[in-house]
């Protein structure tokens, strides 16, 4: 069946300016790391997809390794993206990243520009595009200097493969060199995209600082940490969930008794606000006008219908916030 999007997909998204770029993204964007790849039912990635993009989801965020297998979600999205979005393409922002183990060998991993360079090759072709939008260095490499890094981006824009450079997981620091060295090469960094949730709050011990004085925008990944944050968790750990599984990246030592009563306590604000807790969650984050964007996965249309209600009600009242602010303590 043909897919039609809908036409008045732009009507009901927020969008915010990205940093102090000319791009403007949607408050909501959707992110293909652990719902996308091989082991996924192609006819269900393509409902999300749909119902993303007729809900004005303009971005759809990838990166080299994500799957399961590496390289699967980028592959799936490419069939897609050619069977139902080709008239589309210049709607979407689609990033995809470098960084993490992708190949055998010294030149398959971390920051060189022969990795940066040889990583994006294979992702345009895996999703059949000529550039990405975004493209980010996923993770700061301790070995490789941070000049070769920035200037494999910069050549990487400068030849067109991609329209914007963007950094993820930099701490403070590193962050403010990396965008230094960005702007002196004259590709400016669009966008950061660190790991940010109520019970993940580093970047607020000075990267967003960083960040709105250089006029870079923010993207938080992990926004309901990885799933504690909704209801699934407020009676224990239930057997299809991701920390019942010995494989994931939320274990059940993270599962405590104090996390859970935390849990419950934040659900009972949320359903004062008239909110589900994970709606409450990506609101919490929006509140702040330095954070562009967040970034959701879903394993289901339902699941990003439901995340998709936060944008109702992105105010919080004082008394709201120090309530939260007693809980997360």
């Amino acid at each position: 069946m043909t897919y039609l999007p809908s036409a008045d997909r732009y009507k009901n998204m927020i969008y915010r300016r990205c940093g102090r770029s000319g791009i403007k993204l949607p408050a909501v964007s959707l992110g293909l790391w652990h719902n996308f790849g091989g082991v996924d039912v192609m006819e269900n990635c393509r409902n999300i997809l749909h119902l993303a993009f007729d809900s004005g989801i303009t971005h759809f965020d990838l990166a080299n390794n994500y799957g399961p297998p590496p390289g699967s979600a980028e592959e799936n999205f490419g069939e897609i993206l050619k069977k139902d979005f080709s008239g589309y393409r210049d709607e979407m922002i689609i990033s995809s990243k470098a960084g993490y183990t992708m190949w055998d060998g010294p030149y398959g991993d971390w920051g060189s520009k022969k990795y940066l360079v040889s990583s994006l090759d294979q992702s345009l072709k895996r999703m059949k595009l000529d550039y990405v939008d975004i493209f980010y260095h996923h993770r700061p490499d301790p070995e490789t200097p941070l000049e070769e890094t920035m200037s494999a981006l910069d050549l990487i824009v400068r030849q067109g493969k991609a329209l914007y450079a963007g950094i993820s997981n930099y701490p403070a620091d590193e962050a403010d060199k990396a965008i230094s060295i960005l702007k002196k090469l004259g590709t400016p960094c669009l966008i950061h995209q660190p790991k940010y949730s109520m019970f993940e709050r580093w970047v607020e011990g000075g990267l967003l600082d960083v960040l709105e004085k250089d006029g870079v925008g923010c993207i938080p990944f992990s926004p309901l940490a990885q799933g504690l944050l909704t209801n699934k968790y407020l009676h224990g750990i239930p057997e299809d969930s991701r920390a019942a599984k010995s494989t994931g990246f939320l274990q059940k030592s993270q599962v405590t008794d104090e996390r859970v009563s935390q849990i419950k306590r934040l659900n009972d604000i949320a359903l004062q606000r008239g909110q589900t807790l994970a709606q409450m969650a990506l609101s919490w984050l929006l509140k702040d006008e330095r954070v562009t964007s967040v970034l959701i996965g879903a394993s289901k249309p339902e699941q990003l219908a439901d995340s998709l209600k936060c944008l109702d009600n992105i105010k919080f009242s004082a008394e709201e916030l120090t309530k939260i602010e007693a809980i997360l303590k």
